[in-house]
């Protein structure tokens, strides 16, 4: 299987790190941000850079969507899996046009209000999934994975 793993630096990153044991016995090809974490933790990794900042930036984020559009077609990936940020907007309302099958990651921190990107993704996203039963309430038919750290 092929999988485009998409988020921003930082801990959005950590935790889907925390997934090698699954993602590290596939293909896979990373969107994030240039930063010096994200660079150093995808040392060997296929990595493609993506716009930063993306919150409230518009011009980043038609860049991330002219991305997105390039990414899903050149990498054919069988599956987008996401813990955030505003950078897996446009994989996730996109990936359909392309056969794509998409999983959702909420974040570990946010057990009381959904965030914003969990919101944008939810419709357009195939398996949603949450770390906490406080999240389940939130999003209508996601599945508690459990954390993963």
């Amino acid at each position: 299987m092929k999988v485009l793993l998409v988020s921003s630096s930082g801990g959005h990153l950590a935790q889907l790190m925390c997934l090698r044991p699954w993602w590290g016995e596939h293909e896979r090809h990373w969107v994030t941000f240039d930063t010096p974490d994200a660079v150093s933790k995808l040392a060997g990794e296929e990595v493609t850079w993506a716009h930063h900042p993306t919150t409230r930036n518009v011009g980043n984020l038609l860049r991330n969507t002219a991305l997105a559009r390039r990414v899903l077609a050149e990498v054919r990936p069988d599956v987008v899996v996401s813990t955030g940020a505003a950078v897996a907007v446009p994989f996730f309302w996109m990936h359909r046009l392309y056969g794509v099958a998409s999983v959702y990651l909420e974040v570990f921190d946010r057990i009381e209000t959904p965030t914003l990107t969990g919101r944008l993704c939810r419709p357009v996203t195939d398996l949603f999934l949450v770390q906490w039963p406080e999240q389940q309430q939130m999003y209508r038919s996601s599945v508690l994975l459990g954390s993963v750290w």
